[in-house]
């Protein structure tokens, strides 16, 4: 699985020879200019939840690619009426894209579009492709609901908000992955905004301290699990 980070929240994934783009909010992300949004071709796009820097750029890349999102029940109805495909999913359910598999998890955050629409349940997901597995946390507060995913999954990468203030900061997230049983983490939601901004060289460090990898990305960069 190679993956690919687009800046803030936003991922791409390529796997099995389909592409999963997570949470888009790239074209007003003074950070993740060096993107162009009209290069992106999902099949799929995931949304953890309704907050505008997680659905910005939704709309435009799945009219663009005809990607299907897959969202809690509440915003897929919400692009439903917009004529976009949607698969809707509720906690605990999972959804089988192509071969993979992909399983929607609690959050504790809050979920609102922009002009005040609910957005339902903020939500994580678990994507499985073969004998590679990923914890994509969203937004959230640490969580103890976070301990059940390994008695699933063996989790080979937890993508997890570092940036406190809106999620949980780099301590809880290196919290979060002692739960999960992963003992590499894709640091997410951080530095966007000056609420979320952390010190990048003490956050690997306390990971490191407790013997864990933090990895942190630049916009366009790669990693492969």
């Amino acid at each position: 699985m190679k993956i690919t980070y687009l800046g803030h929240s936003s991922l791409y994934l390529e796997t099995q020879g389909i592409v999963l783009l997570l949470d888009p909010f790239i074209s007003a992300n003074p950070q993740a200019q060096a993107i162009n949004i009209e290069d992106l071709s999902p099949d799929f796009i995931l949304v953890t939840h309704a907050h505008l820097d997680h659905v910005l750029d939704v709309v435009h890349i799945a009219k663009k690619s005809s990607a299907t999102i897959v969202a809690n029940h509440e915003i897929s109805e919400y692009y439903q009426k917009q004529d976009l495909t949607t698969i809707g999913l509720n906690h605990g359910g999972t959804v089988n894209l192509k071969g993979v598999q992909v399983k929607m998890t609690s959050a504790v955050h809050t979920s609102s579009f922009a002009d005040g629409t609910y957005g339902g349940n903020p939500s994580g997901f678990v994507v499985s492709s073969g004998d590679t597995c990923v914890y994509i946390a969203g937004d959230t507060a640490l969580t103890y609901d976070m301990k059940l995913i390994q008695d699933t999954f063996q989790v080979d990468l937890a993508v997890l908000p570092i940036g406190g203030h809106y999620t949980m900061d780099y301590i809880d997230a290196c919290k979060a992955s002692d739960f999960v049983g992963a003992t590499r983490v894709l640091g997410v939601h951080y530095d966007t905004f000056p609420p979320i901004s952390i010190d990048s060289a003490k956050a690997r460090a306390y990971f490191a301290q407790n013997k864990k990898e933090l990895i942190l990305l630049n916009i366009g960069q790669h990693i492969s699990i």
